[in-house]
């Protein structure tokens, strides 16, 4: 009897147990429920308002929902922000996917990517995105060893301006095309088809805009001013073909005149060679002559002394008067030379 009674009283227990912690755990799911969810400090950035970071100091992150490393430093980067107020620096967050604009903008092409501002001045952080590293970062002010981006990599230049909206073109076809494929379940070679049929009348389109801005904006000039400068194109090309004509014709006169003045040295050269020639063969007759006659001399037999005595005087003069001297070379040098003289007299005159 007494096991028979305690049997339902300890299940009533139980069931009383478990109705009470079911009870609890309600009211607690209702007081976190009612509870504000905790304020996140991490700002973030569009393209509506990324201005603000041209002013102060700045840290943002570029992520992807998508992204594990992102995921991994979301809480490192949570804690950062919350003690933004005592490093007295602004914390914001960039989301590439619904942002392409400001991706573009500041060229990201890795993600996270991290960036540092100072009064509009960027520096892109390459550290780890961990909570110590960035706050010594920016306490012990490391960001003054890196190179600011300066020029057309600045953010706010005119080419990273440009570089925004291709950006943001880009993914809006990139939703547009998810739209086709994902939502309507188009095929995606439909999908590219339509996109490159829309490519080349948008292309055709900005052509004839362009070919009707410059004929609006075209002055086309009088029709005196055009033939007036048609004549002077003329004129200026028959000038320049005569001028061209005359230094041909300056070229062969020239080239007469050398051609010339080559063929009279090339005669006077030919001239002072035969004269050089005649003086050398007269000096060689000369005294092969003289040889010829001390031979004939020697082989005439000397006369006896007794009809040496018996010629006279005179004789002996004729055979002086007779023997050739060194008169006769003398005149063939004279001579040789009057014509060297007269044609050096005639080479300046030609």
């Amino acid at each position: 009897m007494a096991g028979g009674r305690r049997g339902p009283l300890f299940a009533a227990l139980l069931a009383a147990w478990v109705v009470a912690v079911a009870v609890a755990e309600a009211e607690a799911d209702q007081e976190q429920a009612a509870r504000p969810p905790e304020r996140s400090l991490v700002r973030p950035m569009t393209a509506s308002n990324w201005t603000l970071v041209m002013e102060g100091e700045w840290m943002l992150k570029f992520y992807a929902p998508w992204c594990p490393s992102c995921q991994q430093t979301d809480s490192e980067w949570e804690t950062f922000a919350k003690n933004g107020e005592i490093l007295q620096i602004s914390v914001g967050k960039v989301d590439v996917i619904q942002e392409p604009g400001l991706s573009g903008r500041f060229f990201v092409t890795t993600l996270p990517a991290f960036f540092h501002a100072k009064d509009g001045i960027f520096r892109r952080y390459r550290g780890p995105g961990v909570y110590e590293d960035l706050q010594n970062y920016i306490l012990e002010k490391k960001w003054q060893s890196v190179e600011p981006l300066t020029g057309w990599k600045s953010p706010a230049s005119l080419t990273m301006s440009g570089m925004a909206g291709l950006f943001s073109i880009s993914g809006k076809i990139w939703h547009l095309h998810n739209y086709f494929t994902v939502t309507l379940g188009v095929p995606a070679w439909c999908s590219y088809f339509f996109f490159v049929i829309a490519t080349l009348i948008f292309g055709l389109f900005m052509g004839l805009v362009l070919v009707v801005i410059s004929e609006c904006l075209y002055l086309p000039f009088p029709r005196n001013l055009s033939e007036h400068s048609e004549q002077n194109l003329r004129s200026e090309k028959v000038h320049i073909t005569e001028q061209l004509q005359d230094v041909e014709e300056e070229k062969d006169d020239s080239n007469e005149e050398e051609n010339k003045d080559n063929l009279v040295d090339d005669e006077d050269e030919k001239e002072d060679l035969g004269y050089e020639e005649e003086a050398e063969e007269e000096e060689e007759d000369g005294p092969a002559a003289g040889v010829d006659e001390e031979k004939n001399e020697a082989q005439d037999p000397e006369p006896p002394r007794e009809a040496r005595e018996d010629e006279g005087p005179g004789e002996v003069g004729d055979d002086s008067l007779e023997q050739p001297g060194p008169a006769g070379t003398e005149a063939v040098g004279d001579s040789l030379r009057q014509r060297r003289s007269q044609h050096a007299d005639k080479g300046p005159s030609a």
